[in-house]
C-alpha cells in the first residue's frame, strides 16, 4: 500500500504497541504475496487516518512468530488522539491482532534503532501427550523429561557480548556486525511448559530459534553444555543445533 506522508514540521510521533498471534502471517514486514502483521495493521490505520502515515516496526519477526510485546513509530499529520487511536485501530483490527499502548512519542523516535533490549521466550510442551490447544503456540517434545539444571548451565555460556555467527542462519541480507550481547539467558519449568527466555542488545537471523535448537541438542546428550564456548568459537553455522520451529518463539519485551 502507498501513503501520501510527506515528513515536515508539523508531524507527530506515536508510539503504538501491539500484541499478536503470528500463527497466520509471514511475520511483521510487507511482503509481495503474502500476508503481514504490517499490511494488516496498515490497512486498519487507513481505514482510520487515510494515507496520512509513515509506519516502522521494532523488528522484522518470521514467519509463524509472535509479540506479547511489539512497538511501532507511527508519523502522521492527523490529530486523532492516542487514546481514540487506540479503539479505532481495536475495532478495526482482526482478532489476531490488538493494540495494547499508545501515547505520542518524540519526534525522532525510532522502535528499532532507540530499542536497548528485546527479550524472547521459547515455550515447549514437554510431555508425552500433544496438547491441541498449543498446537501453533509450542512446540510439542515429547521426550524425556527435560533436564532443566543441565540446560541452565548451557545457557550461562550464551550470557556476555559473543560473535554468534553460529547461531544465525545465513542470511546476505543481514551480513555485518555478529557481535551480539546476551544480558539473560535460562530455562524454567511450568508444569509441562520448559520455558527459555533470552535478552540481549540485538538479535541474528534466527539466533533464539538456533539457540533452542541447540539446548535440545544438550537434553539428547548430543552436545555437551561444556561445549557450548567451543561452537561460539568455531563461527560456523554447522556446529550450532538445529532451528527450532517458529511456533513457539514470542517478542516477549521491547526495552528503550
Amino acid at each position: 500500500m502507498q501513503h501520501l506522508f510527506s515528513q515536515d514540521d508539523s508531524y507527530r510521533n506515536v508510539k503504538i504497541t501491539i500484541m499478536y498471534d503470528g500463527s497466520h502471517y509471514h511475520g511483521w514486514q510487507i511482503q509481495q504475496n503474502a500476508l503481514t502483521v504490517q499490511e494488516v495493521f496498515q490497512n486498519a490505520l487507513a481505514n482510520i487516518i487515510g494515507d496520512d502515515y509513515d509506519v516502522k516496526g521494532c523488528s522484522r519477526t518470521d514467519t509463524g512468530v509472535h509479540a506479547n510485546m511489539y512497538c511501532i513509530g507511527l508519523r502522521t499529520t492527523h490529530k486523532i488522539p492516542p487514546e481514540r487511536l487506540k479503539a479505532a485501530l481495536n475495532r478495526h483490527l482482526p482478532n489476531s491482532i490488538a493494540v495494547i499502548g499508545c501515547e505520542e512519542a518524540e519526534k525522532d523516535f525510532h522502535p528499532r534503532y532507540d530499542c536497548l533490549r528485546k527479550q524472547y521466550i521459547y515455550k515447549i510442551w514437554n510431555s508425552e501427550v500433544r496438547n491441541p490447544f498449543y498446537d501453533g503456540y509450542a512446540l510439542h517434545y515429547r521426550y524425556n523429561n527435560l533436564d532443566i539444571e543441565k540446560l541452565n548451565k548451557a545457557c550461562s555460556y550464551y550470557k556476555g557480548t559473543h560473535d554468534f555467527t553460529s547461531f544465525c542462519t545465513p542470511d546476505k541480507r543481514r551480513e555485518g556486525d555478529m557481535q551480539r550481547t546476551v544480558y539473560e539467558a535460562g530455562v524454567h519449568r511450568d508444569g509441562n511448559f520448559v520455558i527459555y527466555t533470552v535478552e540481549a542488545n540485538g538479535f541474528l537471523y534466527n539466533m533464539v530459534r538456533i539457540m533452542t535448537g541447540t539446548l535440545l541438542r544438550v537434553a539428547q546428550d548430543k552436545i555437551n553444555p561444556d561445549e557450548i564456548p567451543y561452537i561460539i568459537e568455531k563461527k560456523n553455522r554447522r556446529f550450532a543445533g538445529s532451528t527450532a520451529p517458529a511456533c513457539g518463539l514470542y517478542l516477549n519485551k521491547v526495552v528503550y
